[in-house]
């Protein structure tokens, strides 16, 4: 769930969408939560539009808290258990590619928006099904239909966001809403557990029917966020017929023959996402066991530390966004992440110093390498580009994440956690050589990535100066 919410939420310039226009004035005798143009309305909307991916986040980590009782009540080998990860991964090779297109040209916002949680939900029911009917077969496919409306859940949540807070509100609103999808995935990692506990009282047993009931219950989440959608449905075509506001748009347009085209840089961009990526989600996924095997923590101590990446990521991302918008500098800031990311993965595997330590500055890290990296491919693309250059990224991070995650549980089948955090650290070191070649790259065509936040604000007026000038002499 990294791609989408991550590459929108810290992408950018507030003033690339303008200030909000109100549009045409609405009967003052409206109460203010009931009138779109008024700030109390635009904070219940944002309420729902914040809880709209809650239930997807919440769930998308259901097979990582509860590692244990989904690899005991299946009978399953870590490398069945990490499929649950890659099925998930697959469709959204393709879809990252598809969903603007889908929620622009075939559904609609509203109702791309609804269908796309109904596949959330749908997908979490036969997930649960599949364990409550002891057929694993059936969890994968679960698994697979979850998938497809996760990803693209994300697209249409920020278009949303887009289309009812642009301006200088809208990086907040973005911010507000990465904070929210990393709440459900903490509360899952903390909650779960429990939830299990209690289901084994109830039933009066470990196995298949607990764990499936758990999963069902953690459904409700998805039923909570469908029910969201389609409120945020109504209250979008209730706005839209008192404001006459045009339907809200992805603003991606998707051309595969851009690729050719795309520079060296983009794809060292590319590269380090993979890098960096296969090494934090697969590690989450599989993170429970290892504390309580490495460090003889508790299946509660484990699912608790396992979520500090979560916790952290929540209240850091926005304050971090904050600070690289404020320097600039994102390729040294790339750097730093990815030397933490490092460093905290080299603890992890080499020593028995407190775990809290590495989880910590990985939390850290991740956050900051999400404010820095995603927002650079606006830098080295033209905006026609964006599109296309934003979903083959999010493509090829989903390939990775799929082909690493079967990779990963297979590695600790076989040769165990010692073996698979070295690995892990081989995937950062690709990223860590990539973003030094993207550093030397940037500096030899004119050091545009790396800019101080300062410079890159009068590169840009000139740009727009020059361009007002051409346009003028015509």
């Amino acid at each position: 769930m990294a791609g989408a919410e991550e590459r929108r939420s810290l992408l950018g310039d507030d003033d690339d969408y303008g200030e909000s226009d109100p549009g045409p004035p609405t009967d003052r005798t409206m109460l203010a939560v009931c009138d779109p143009t008024r700030l109390l309305h635009r904070i219940v909307v944002l309420v729902f539009m914040c809880f709209l991916g809650f239930g997807s986040y919440f769930c998308y980590d259901n097979p990582a808290s509860l590692q244990t009782e989904v690899t005991q009540d299946m009978n399953l080998n870590t490398s069945q258990f990490m499929q649950l990860y890659a099925w998930y991964s697959w469709p959204n090779v393709v879809l990252c590619f598809l969903g603007g297109f889908l929620l622009d040209r075939v559904f609609g916002i509203r109702l791309g928006t609804v269908i796309f949680s109904l596949f959330v939900c749908v997908g979490q029911v036969i997930f649960a099904a599949g364990a409550l009917l002891n057929r694993f077969w059936l969890m994968e496919v679960g698994r697979f239909v979850f998938g497809i409306g996760g990803e693209s859940l994300a697209v249409a949540q920020n278009t949303y966001a887009v289309n009812w807070f642009k301006g200088k509100e809208l990086n907040l609103v973005f911010g507000l809403q990465l904070s929210m999808a990393r709440l459900g995935s903490t509360v899952n990692m903390n909650i779960m557990g429990w939830v299990y506990n209690r289901m084994a009282d109830l039933i009066g047993a470990t196995g298949p029917t607990t764990l499936g009931a758990a999963l069902m219950i953690a459904s409700a989440t998805c039923l909570f966020s469908f029910a969201c959608a389609l409120v945020l449905g109504y209250l979008d075509k209730r706005a839209e017929k008192i404001l006459k506001k045009e339907k809200g748009k992805t603003g991606e347009v998707i051309k595969l023959t851009d690729v050719k085209d795309f520079p060296l840089s983009l794809w060292l961009i590319f590269i380090i996402c993979v890098g960096y990526y296969v090494a934090i989600f697969p590690f989450i996924g599989l993170g429970q066991v290892f504390f309580i095997e490495k460090f003889n923590f508790s299946p509660a101590q484990a699912r608790a530390i396992n979520s500090v990446v979560y916790i952290i990521s929540a209240p850091a991302s926005p304050i971090l966004g904050f600070m690289v918008d404020k320097t600039g500098r994102n390729v040294i800031w790339v750097i730093c992440a990815v030397v933490t990311t490092l460093i905290a993965h080299m603890m992890l595997a080499f020593t028995f110093w407190n775990p809290w330590i590495a989880m910590s500055l990985l939390g850290v890290s991740y956050s900051l390498l999400a404010c820095a990296l995603w927002p650079m491919v606006a830098f080295v693309v033209p905006d026609h580009q964006l599109g296309t250059a934003y979903g083959f990224m999010q493509s090829i991070q989903n390939l990775g994440l799929a082909l690493i995650a079967m990779a990963a549980g297979a590695i600790l089948d076989t040769r165990g956690y010692l073996f698979l955090e070295v690995f892990f650290s081989a995937c950062i070191c690709l990223a860590l050589i990539a973003v030094v070649l993207l550093y030397f790259v940037d500096l030899l065509q004119g050091g545009e990535l790396n800019l101080s936040a300062v410079a890159r604000a009068s590169l840009q007026e000139e740009a727009r100066l020059q361009k007002e000038a051409t346009l003028d002499s015509e």
